[in-house]
């Protein structure tokens, strides 16, 4: 951006509307709920707060599995009153987030961020393969709604919760850029109906004649239908000669008016948008830049890469200067931004500081609250190490300009230098966290002993480091499971008669274990015994998982046999038991936190209990065990003290089918006559199907049984090939190619072409 423009400054575009007009009501975050705060919830809340309200930029808040820290988050949240940014690692869980924050804050614009990214292939280039990947064009229209009312409410008023992904830290365009490419209208504004349309034309906005949808305008006559990306419900804007007289929201089918409100604020209908300007300045900076890198690709003797480069981006360009658009514009977002090479791009956080300076008067004043965050952390520091080799590839092979590099996620430390304050919460606060409040605080890092080479327990780390608010006491009573250890020999055999015991009592039964092809045998093994059982993995989508869950709770299945899965968010208050095979293999999936997070899955149930099946007492092993007992004894007695009976959570059943896709009301106050103005958060209506049973949707048996399947079914000691396959020769191909398939039908293409190449490797060594 040039040096005389604040990209925070929203004022301009604010001035006469949102700012002055607001209705005080909605300008402060109101949570409501049925119940109140319990257990260890009030101390915990009024450390953070202290700590928070003290400027302290990195706090850590412990909360045991049904210990209510979404509840715990939203009293913080209410009592701050900052715009607020939740990240979560997985869009499934950042859903469910979402939901539940909605819930608790049906006044406020609660909205819900991911990117494309989480959903669809980007753009690649496999060179060992030379295989170029198109970027996906099926955007869902749903995700793109969402994105657009998340902006637009941080533009337009000061109550936003948003819950997303990691991919929020990827690049947008300017908050003030994107407030300059606006249309504000009202009820008495002297307006011409063309005059609006041509100014909606200039946002991107497709003129239709005939049935419109989202990002579409219709005129007939007096008569101006618009449907803004970010919305449910379409607008119909009438006019007369002293100009627009009624701004009706309608119901998107019979279009029946379903409100009247006095103003809107109509966004752009794309991302990346700049004025006229510096649209100019931006294509002649491509052409610069693309003219460098030909005669660079020249010189090189690479005329194929100088040729390639040259045909997408003069096809880009053309269709800039055309349309004002084309399908890869992020990659130019550089020159339209003015950012210098390596200057970081703009993200969903430059929004924040924009709504947090505008409503709240200082950039400072928003707060993120990382969720799962011995996960989420490394993940997002993870991202940006992922784009830039996929960039890399890219770039070097003539298929993007350079500058597309800085269309890139945030880095480590950028991030870090962005948000003013964070708040962490865990039940297994991971060691960054850790590491960055002793930081903050001024408290010793503890460090791993260089004689034993291994990093510093966790249980050991939470006893010397100060400052952590902890919920280890849970509202409702409940304790930690009861744990047994029990030899690995005949473990499926022994699991089967617990799962008879437990099934009979209407209870619920999780089986993590270390592979895919294991999940696969235990499952369809249980099933040949008379089991409900299902297996639940990376090779099932999302969608399925979500069913698969549903179906467990509901009693469509009564066992899940998983790997990593089975871990963080699942609220499953049926589940009485939870086995975990060959627990003492020291591992990713077999660590501390690892452990201690699976053990958490059967703390919902007041029957709840552990069995790990170990022929030793491993480091992890033991550190999660002992933390386990002692909460367990701190719960027995807060329970005998208080006279609490432990009980059951009590959840309603899912309906199997059914997508949420529920988003608030998106007025926000009173206009400058007193009627309600309109911005960009979203509504809209949920979704009613005909509840389908999941035993006709999925095969719920889980495969072939293998012929060489002990009896004991014991898990393999070791992992060397791709999600844990373990097999020979032909068989081992057949089932990479099987894989590969399945890889590419989800597209994840990296994953495939990763098989594909395995594939190749074994093939040739097999023929030689």
């Amino acid at each position: 951006m040039s040096q005389d423009v604040d990209p925070f400054d929203l004022s301009k575009a604010l001035e006469g509307a949102a700012k002055s007009h607001l209705d005080p009501s909605i300008a402060k975050f109101q949570l409501q709920a049925e119940y109140g705060l319990a257990g260890e919830q009030e101390s915990a809340i009024e450390k953070t707060l202290s700590q928070l309200r003290n400027s302290q930029s990195r706090c850590v808040m412990l909360g045991v599995t049904g210990s209510g820290k979404t509840f715990a988050m939203a009293n913080i949240i209410e009592t701050l009153n900052i715009p607020t940014l939740i990240l979560s690692h997985n869009k499934t869980l950042s859903r469910q987030l979402w939901q539940e924050m909605s819930g608790l804050f049906p006044e406020n614009a609660v909205e819900y961020f991911v990117s494309h990214y989480d959903y669809y292939q980007p753009e690649a280039y496999l060179p060992k393969r030379d295989l170029y990947i198109e970027k996906e064009l099926s955007m869902n229209e749903r995700i793109e709604q969402e994105r657009f009312s998340t902006v637009a409410s941080l533009v337009s008023r000061p109550d936003v919760l948003v819950v997303a992904t990691v991919s929020a830290i990827y690049g947008l365009n300017p908050p003030e850029t994107f407030l300059q490419q606006h249309v504000r209208l009202h009820v008495g504004q002297q307006v011409e109906p063309q005059d609006v349309v041509k100014e909606l034309v200039g946002l991107q906005y497709r003129r239709v004649t005939g049935e419109i949808t989202r990002g579409e305008l219709r005129l007939r006559g007096e008569v101006l239908d618009l449907w803004m990306p970010s919305r449910d419900d379409p607008l119909r804007i009438r006019f007369d000669l002293e100009g627009i007289t009624r701004i009706q929201v309608c119901e998107a089918v019979s279009w029946e008016s379903i409100d009247e409100i006095e103003e809107v604020w109509i966004h752009p209908k794309e991302f990346f948008m700049t004025g006229p300007e510096r649209f100019e300045k931006a294509l002649e900076d491509i052409e610069f830049e693309l003219q460098e890198r030909i005669d660079f690709f020249e010189k090189a003797g690479k005329d194929l890469e100088a040729h390639r480069l040259e045909s997408k981006t003069r096809y880009d360009l053309d269709l800039l200067r055309e349309i004002g658009h084309c399908r890869s514009i992020e990659n130019y977002s550089m020159h339209f931004d003015g950012r210098t090479f390596g200057e970081r791009p703009y993200c969903l956080l430059d929004f924040f500081a924009a709504c947090a300076q505008t409503f709240h008067g200082s950039k400072e004043k928003f707060l993120v609250i990382m969720d799962e965050s011995h996960v989420t952390l490394p993940q997002l520091g993870g991202m940006y190490h992922g784009d830039k080799s996929r960039k890399e590839n890219l770039i070097e092979h003539g298929f993007r300009l350079p500058s597309a590099a800085d269309n890139r996620p945030l880095m480590g430390h950028e991030f870090q230098s962005l948000v003013p304050q964070i708040l962490y919460v865990s039940a297994t606060p991971g060691e960054r966290e850790l590491r960055q409040l002793c930081e903050t605080t001024g408290q010793p890092i503890q460090e791993a002993d260089p004689k034993e080479k291994r990093k510093p327990l966790l249980k050991d780390a939470l006893g010397e480091i100060k400052g952590i608010a902890r919920m280890e006491i849970r509202p409702t009573g409940l304790l930690d499971p009861a744990i047994e250890v029990r030899p690995t020999e005949g473990q499926v055999q022994n699991l089967l008669e617990e799962i008879t015991s437990c099934t009979q009592k209407n209870e619920r039964i999780l089986v993590t274990v270390l592979t895919i092809k294991f999940a696969e045998e235990v499952a369809d093994y249980l099933q040949r015994m008379g089991v409900k059982a299902h297996y639940l993995h990376s090779e099932i989508d999302t969608l399925e998982r979500s069913e698969i869950i549903k179906a467990l709770r509901i009693g469509h299945i009564d066992v899940i046999v998983g790997i990593n899965l089975l871990r963080e968010g699942l609220d499953l208050p049926e589940v009485s038991l939870v086995a975990i095979f060959d627990a003492d293999k020291e591992g990713f999936l077999r660590n501390e936190r690892s452990l201690l997070q699976t053990i958490g899955r059967a703390s919902r149930n007041e029957n709840g209990r552990v069995i790990l099946y170990a022929d030793r007492m491993g480091r992890a092993m033991e550190s999660a065990i002992s933390q386990t007992i002692e909460r367990r004894q701190k719960q027995i007695a807060h329970n005998e003290r208080h006279g609490i009976t432990p009980k059951t959570i009590e959840k309603p059943l899912p309906v199997m089918g059914i997508e949420v896709g529920e988003l608030l009301a998106g007025t926000a106050g009173k206009g400058m006559t007193g009627g309600k103005r309109f911005v960009g958060g979203s509504s809209g209506q949920t979704r009613t199907e005909h509840e389908r049973d999941l035993v006709k949707k999925f095969d719920l048996g889980a495969g072939s049984w293998g012929d060489d399947i002990v009896a004991n079914l014991s898990q393999p000691t070791s992992v060397s090939l791709p999600d844990g396959v373990i097999d020979t020769g032909l068989r081992l191909v057949e089932r990479l190619r099987k894989e590969m398939n399945q890889a590419a039908a989800r597209l994840d293409f990296e994953k495939a072409a990763k098989l594909r190449d395995r594939i190749f490797q074994l093939e040739n060594s097999n023929s030689n």
